[in-house]
Formats: C-alpha cells, structure tokens, sequence
C-alpha cells in the first residue's frame, strides 16, 4: 500500500514538472512574439536650423554729372560711398567751361558766333572731395530722398587764346592752380536698387589771386581780368549702384 501510494505521488510531481515548464516556455514564446506598439515622434525642426541669408550691401555708386550754368555746358563723373544711412562720402571731377560775365556773344552773318574783345578762353576741371547728409530719412519715402552737401579740393584752369580755333587754341593753353568748394543741395528719385538718378543745385567759389586775363577794355585801353570761376550749377546725376 505504501509502495503504491509513493508510486502516485512521484507520477503527479512529474507531470506538475512538465506542465510549469510547457506554461513558461509559452510565456517566453509570446513575449518574443510580441510586437513593440509603441510610436516615436519626431520634431520636424532642426536642432540647429541655417540662419537665414541676408541681401548683400550696396554702399557704393558712380557715374555722369551733366553740369548746366549761365557760364556754359560741363561733364563730370562721381564716386559715393555711405558710411550709414543718412552719412555718405563723395569724390567728383568735371570738365565745364568758364566765362566772362562782361561777355555778349554775336552772330554773323554766316552763322558763327563771336564775343568782341575777348582775350582767352576757360576751361575748368574741378576734382572735389566732399560729403552728403541726407534729410528727413524717417518721414519721406524713400523714393524720394533729398539731401545738402558740400565739397573741397583743387581746379585746374586752362587758359587758351581766343583768336585761335577752340581745339587748335588749346596746344597755347595755359595752366592755373587753385581751390575751391561748393555747398549744395538736391534729392535723388525712385528706388536705390541697382541705378541712381537725382538732381543737384551747387553754387560753386573758386577763386584766383590776382585773376586771369580775360577781355580787353577798348574805351579805356585796359585789360578786365577774372578772378572768381565760381557760379550756380544744376547738376544732373545718373549712376549705378553696387
């Protein structure tokens, strides 16, 4: 009876074994199976996004001045540079002629005009360096940008004799050294992008110690001589920024 009952007893603790570790082994089996349900997101910013690029600076220009005056026709040519908004820099050099304010111009009779009594012929080259502020720049659009300058720096006179041909006149011409300035204002139009276009009104001072001779004075014998090649210029610019 006792053998019997220890045989029973070692057959259940067998089958109790193997059931546990078929239980277990499924347990494993389904946990490997299982599939990870969990989702990730992403930001879709970067961690260190590109700074945004920036349109380069145009702080320079150039071009033509057309110089208009009671003394005659000029062209010039201009550099700027903006040291800020309002602050810019300038250098120009132009070529106008210069006349005598005693001077009356006559026609003749085949179409050629002449000046009696004149004794030379002036050419003027001013090479200025000068600066411009501009004004109003917070209340006016800026198509419309207007502004006061003035400028410094040396002119060169060429005299050259009257009674010769213009061009043929110019191997007797003569050189004077001076200084001279200007103050002015103006405005330039539409948009600074790419061209520039504006106006400018300068009145000009160059004087000449102990002048130049100029016209002949027949009623008395007399040379009149100029001493001031200054006067009022409407300036004309178109340039080019970059």
């Amino acid at each position: 009876m006792n053998k019997l009952f220890a045989s029973a007893l070692l057959v259940f603790c067998l089958s109790s074994s193997g059931r546990s570790q078929n239980y277990f082994s499924t347990l494993q089996t389904g946990s490997a199976n299982r599939t990870d349900s969990t989702i990730v997101f992403t930001s879709p910013r970067k961690e260190n996004p590109a700074p945004a690029a920036t349109p380069e600076e145009q702080n320079n220009a150039w071009g033509v001045d057309v110089m208009l005056s009671g003394n005659g026709f000029g062209l010039g040519a201009f550099y700027r540079h903006e040291y800020s908004r309002d602050l810019s820099g300038t250098i120009s050099f132009a070529i106008t002629d210069s006349k005598d304010d005693a001077e009356v111009e006559y026609v003749d009779w085949y179409g050629q005009t002449y000046v009696p009594n004149k004794i030379n012929r002036f050419l003027m080259m001013p090479l200025y360096f000068g600066t411009q502020y501009r004004l109003f720049a917070d209340d006016i659009t800026d198509t419309f940008r207007p502004y006061v300058n003035a400028g410094v720096g040396p002119t060169l006179i060429l005299s050259s004799p009257y009674e010769r041909e213009y061009f043929n006149a110019l191997h007797y011409a003569r050189a004077h050294y001076t200084a001279g300035g200007y103050v002015g204002f103006g405005a330039y139009f539409g948009s600074e992008k790419s061209s520039l276009m504006g106006v400018n009104f300068r009145y000009y001072y160059i004087p000449v110690a102990g002048g130049i001779d100029s016209m002949l004075d027949p009623s008395r014998g007399t040379i009149t001589k100029k001493n001031d090649f200054g006067g009022f210029f409407i300036t004309i610019n178109i340039g080019s920024i970059y």
